[in-house]
């Protein structure tokens, strides 16, 4: 941004209008890095432009934009990795206070917004049985980021099933909207098909165009026909306290869940064959289960698990990965996967989650576990799990 004189301000908004933004510029002897420049256009009434998100992170004053002198420019520039892809919004006048660490996420987010200068969104639809509002973030790919092949639907492809329910809990009192999938050409009298479990299951609605993904992955002949079983969460209130390490939600898909959805489809009771999916809480949720019931789950996708959590009642982070450094081993393989921008403070000033998985990679391998690792260029997003999980699928369903 240096040398940019309030003579040319018209011309250089002109030209972001055409270019679009934020503005991507080279590293000079640097293939692998690029200037990523965030911007916005502002007068003296703002006292403050804020990014919320990929590189910027959720705290001020790290995430705040400089004014250049005398003009309505706001801008933000990172030195990143030219294979970054992540989400962000914009807020003006909002600098106070920790986002991460908000109690309601929806009033602290109310007024930020996307990028006008960025035409990339990515859109988490309305949901009315949670009464919940439609929300669009701005969305950064930059030229290196990964290949996601598996997201659209192919237009030769065969396509599966996907079919909604209700599932009454008694143990945990409560009723949640359950999605089976099943593949194409079930057969109900066929051999017991392999199983996936995925937790957060309301994002088949939009983040994560999961029945595509399995249509393709099977299409291509890169895993086999599979039945899916994706539960949903219900409110953040209800997630919160259900999938952290939650014994009784364990004990509902154990004992209720699934054998009521083997009375009603054809699937295994093999637990080599069966896995169990979920992203932050839900894939800690997943290894939760994948410690205590490896005699139901062989097999567990963990995408930014919040590793960092304990017990209210417990002063040391980590509780998860202190339970397997001290447990035998147990007949389950891992795929883990966290964000390389996942280094911020978790709550209740815990490691981050970038370290927190790092630490349970380790403690795995050192017990013997079969564990495939990765880690992207991104944060805590769908944007970036929707393009891996097809990934830990080939890994851990292609044999």
């Amino acid at each position: 941004m240096r040398g940019l004189d309030s003579g040319r301000v018209e011309e250089f908004w002109g030209e972001v209008a055409e270019r679009g933004a934020p503005l991507v510029e080279g590293v000079a002897d640097d293939e692998r890095d690029v200037w990523l420049t965030f911007l916005h256009r502002a007068g003296e009434a703002v006292k403050s432009v804020a990014v919320f998100g990929g590189p910027a992170g959720w705290d001020a004053p790290g995430n705040l934009m400089r004014r250049l002198d005398g003009t309505d420019v706001w801008y933000l520039t990172f030195r990143v990795r030219a294979d970054l892809r992540c989400t962000y919004r914009l807020a003006v006048d909002d600098s106070d206070g920790s986002a991460a660490e908000a109690e309601d996420w929806q009033e602290r987010t109310a007024d930020w917004f996307t990028d006008p200068f960025n035409p990339a969104t990515f859109t988490y639809p309305a949901d009315e049985f949670l009464s919940s509002d439609e929300t669009v973030v701005s969305l950064i790919e930059l030229p290196s980021a990964p290949a996601q092949p598996w997201l659209a639907q192919r237009a030769d492809g065969k396509q599966g099933e996907l079919v909604q329910t209700l599932h009454r809990s008694e143990i945990l009192d409560n009723e949640r909207r359950i999605w089976i999938y099943t593949p194409p050409g079930y057969q109900p009298d066929d051999e017991p098909y392999p199983l996936l479990v995925l937790f957060d299951g309301d994002t088949v609605r939009g983040p994560m165009p999961f029945p595509t993904i399995l249509d393709n992955l099977i299409d291509a002949g890169r895993i086999p026909p599979m039945v899916a079983v994706l539960v949903d969460s219900l409110t953040q209130e209800v997630r919160n306290r259900e999938l952290p390490c939650g014994a009784p939600f364990l004990e509902y898909l154990t004992d209720e869940l699934l054998p009521w959805a083997r009375s009603q489809y054809r699937i295994t009771t093999d637990p080599a064959r069966t896995i169990v999916a979920g992203q932050s809480h839900g894939g800690q949720a997943a290894a939760f289960a994948g410690l205590r019931r490896p005699d139901v789950f062989g097999n567990v996708i963990t995408q930014s698990g919040s590793f960092w959590w304990s017990p209210e009642d417990d002063p040391e982070h980590e509780w998860l990965n202190r339970q397997y450094a001290e447990s035998e081993r147990q007949p389950v393989r891992f795929y883990i996967e966290a964000g390389l921008l996942e280094r911020g403070q978790t709550p209740e000033h815990g490691p981050s989650i970038l370290v927190t998985n790092r630490h349970l990679r380790t403690i795995l391998r050192s017990k013997g576990y079969e564990v495939e690792y990765a880690e992207y260029n991104g944060g805590h997003d769908y944007a970036c799990w929707r393009g891996s999980l097809a990934d830990a699928l080939i890994t851990l369903a292609a044999r």
